[in-house]
């Protein structure tokens, strides 16, 4: 396949898969604004936050599923148009818990683009190939955590936290155009498997026992949580106790992202040079140990922005070497059911991921580190289901 068509995928489907994404991204910078204008606190705002990953997390399990039993469009079709009603209902909100519950909604939707993508994928290419797309598709992917807080941040400012969704509702439209113009199907009927309990229950035993998917799922958990605590945290950490305007937190939030996406692009290199399997210790051995350095300055009292800038964007580097090279091993012996393993994946990242954000809320104390703490805390956890899985399978 030419590299041509691998940028016309990877545009494509990193296009659909930011829609969902986007809706996290381009609200954080809202979050105080919002708290103010509804007369809420912050950790009741961040509900709002929590309820589109639970609904994020849990829903792409179905969509997964779905997509194996009747193809990989139709859910996509239904998903982001649920994507778009809720953020029209978003964007009329008047409570916090007319929000929080739309929010909701609109992580079901959410949940489709998030996932089916990398089915598509898996249907697509396989083996280096196959990492070469992912972190592709994780470069297009990028624009959602680089430009999106910026993004919220201009709207916010000039128009309102209301004038986010509608932003989110014209992407959500314009990815069912993608989808309806230059999508095709990439699961043929007869390769679908049957549409009943037997074969649902058949495709979860197979990935329950396998304990390396297991494994590498845990793994790829906690390092995205680190980014979650993060995500949900930053917002007032940075405004409210390094005093940060709403484009500059912006612009702080991007640069951990572009440490992220920069540091993915690396993996076709190190895949073809070293081997998926070998770069998998080394990587979280990396993040742990930064991770690990922050956590400890901070509790040794070096509250400084610079530092915990600096220091995040190393450690996140290795998060964008980790996750692309997760997803493609765990569903490497998984094809024929590759949209129920990537959503098992996902579901479990992002409820874990869920739970992080919403224990690291309620210990908020206007300081930066219950939200550091909480990253030292998934990293180390990183390391210990990445040196347990590879190691046994080095072995």
């Amino acid at each position: 396949m030419t590299n041509n068509s691998y940028l016309r995928n990877a545009i494509i489907l990193g296009l659909i898969t930011a829609i969902g994404p986007f809706a996290v991204d381009m609200y954080l910078p809202a979050l105080p604004a919002i708290g103010t204008d509804l007369g809420t606190a912050p950790d009741t705002v961040m509900l709002s936050l929590t309820s589109y990953f639970i609904a994020f997390g849990l829903f792409q399990i179905i969509f997964g599923t779905v997509s194996d039993m009747y193809g990989r469009k139709a859910p996509l079709y239904a998903g982001i148009g649920l994507f778009v009603i809720a953020g029209i209902g978003c964007a009329l909100a008047t409570n916090i818990e007319t929000l929080v519950a739309l929010r909701f909604l609109q992580g079901i939707g959410g949940a489709a683009g998030i996932i089916v993508p990398r089915a598509i994928v898996r249907d697509m290419y396989s083996g280096v190939e196959e990492v070469k797309m992912f972190s592709m598709l994780m470069l297009v992917f990028s624009v959602s955590p680089l430009l999106a807080p910026l993004a919220g941040s201009f709207i916010v400012e000039d128009l309102g936290w209301p004038a986010i969704f509608w932003a989110l509702t014209i992407a959500g439209m314009a990815g069912i155009v993608l989808l309806m113009t230059l999508v095709e199907e990439t699961l043929p009927k007869e390769k679908r498997i049957k549409a009943d309990f037997s074969a649902l229950k058949a495709a979860y035993k197979t990935l329950f026992a396998d304990k390396a998917f297991l494994g590498m799922t845990l793994a790829g958990a906690f390092s995205i949580t680190a980014f979650f605590i993060y995500l949900g945290n930053s917002p007032f950490v940075l405004s409210d106790h390094y005093g940060l305007s709403e484009r500059q937190y912006s612009l702080a939030f991007s640069a951990n992202a572009l440490a992220f996406f920069a540091a993915a692009q690396c993996n076709e290199y190190l895949g073809k040079r070293f081997g998926m399997h070998a770069v998998m210790i080394p990587a979280a051995i990396g993040f742990a140990s930064i991770m690990t350095l922050l956590g400890v300055l901070f509790f040794l009292g070096f509250d400084s922005f610079w530092l915990m800038a600096g220091l995040l964007f190393l450690g996140f580097s290795f998060v964008g070497i980790l996750m692309p090279t997760i997803m493609v091993l765990a569903l490497e012996d998984h094809g024929a059911i590759a949209g129920t393993a990537a959503s098992l994946m996902n579901t479990v990242q992002l409820m874990i991921g869920a739970a992080a954000i919403g224990i690291s809320g309620a210990l908020m104390d206007g300081t930066p580190q219950p939200m550091i703490y909480g990253i030292t805390g998934a990293a180390l956890a990183t390391l210990v289901c990445t040196v347990v899985t590879f190691k046994k399978k080095q072995a």
